[in-house]
C-alpha cells in the first residue's frame, strides 16, 4: 500500500535506523502521527540539536557539547595518566556504571573490520597517539570480546609499544562474544580491576 508522501517519507527515514525494519518503522510513524503536534515538534527540535549542539570532545573523541570538553575530560579529579580505549560512547557509559575506573577515556568510534572497510585510518587512532605525548603511563584496551575487538586490541598493543607505557586489557570474566554495553556492572568492574598487562 502506498501511504501519502509525508507519511511515507517518515516511514522511510525511520527504516534507516539500526534494527528497525519496515513494519516497526510503520508502527512508529503512525504512533508519531497520533501524538499532539507540540510533542512531535519537540522531538524534531531535539533531533536537530544532535547536529547543532553536539560534537566530539577535542581530547577523547567522546560526545560533548559544542565548544567544550566532555564531562569526564573536564573533571579535574579524573586520573589523566590512565586512558581506557573503547570502541564507542555507549562503552564509556558501561565502564562508568561499573564504578571501578577513575581515569579518562579515548573513543575510537569503531573497531577494525576489513570486511566492512573499517581500516585503522577510519578510527580515531591518530588522536590517541597525540594524547600519548602527554602524561599518560597506562592504556587499557577495553573492547568487546569478539574477533573484531581482539584484532583491534592486538593492533593497538603493537602500535603503542613505547618505553614506559603500560598496555593492559580487562581481566577475563567478560564472556566471549558479549558486548561491553550489556555487561553487568560487577563483572565489568572486576574485569577492569584485574586487568592484565599486554606490554610495558
Amino acid at each position: 500500500m502506498n501511504y501519502p508522501a509525508p507519511l511515507q517519507a517518515v516511514v522511510d527515514e525511520l527504516g534507516r535506523f539500526p534494527g528497525v525494519g519496515p513494519k516497526s518503522a510503520q508502527r512508529m510513524a503512525f504512533w508519531l502521527m497520533r501524538q499532539p503536534g507540540e510533542d512531535v515538534r519537540r522531538l524534531a527540535r531535539t533531533l536537530e540539536d544532535l547536529t547543532t549542539r553536539l560534537t566530539l570532545c577535542a581530547q577523547c573523541c567522546n560526545v560533548a557539547e559544542v565548544g567544550g570538553l566532555c564531562e569526564i575530560c573536564a573533571d579535574a579529579r579524573r586520573d589523566a595518566t590512565v586512558v581506557c580505549v573503547v570502541a564507542s560512547p555507549p562503552d564509556v557509559a558501561a565502564v562508568e556504571r561499573s564504578g571501578a575506573f577513575r581515569g579518562t577515556y579515548h573513543v575510537l568510534h569503531g573497531v577494525l573490520n576489513p570486511l566492512e572497510g573499517v581500516t585503522p585510518d577510519r578510527l580515531r587512532i591518530a588522536e590517541l597517539l597525540e594524547r600519548l605525548k602527554g602524561p599518560v603511563h597506562e592504556v587499557i584496551l577495553c573492547f568487546n570480546a569478539n574477533v573484531e575487538g581482539e584484532a583491534t586490541a592486538m593492533y593497538l598493543s603493537r602500535l603503542l609499544r613505547v618505553p614506559g607505557l603500560v598496555i593492559s586489557q580487562p581481566a577475563s570474566g567478560l564472556p566471549v562474544g558479549a558486548d561491553l554495553e550489556f555487561a553487568d556492572d560487577v563483572t565489568l568492574g572486576r574485569a577492569l580491576e584485574g586487568r592484565h598487562v599486554l606490554s610495558e
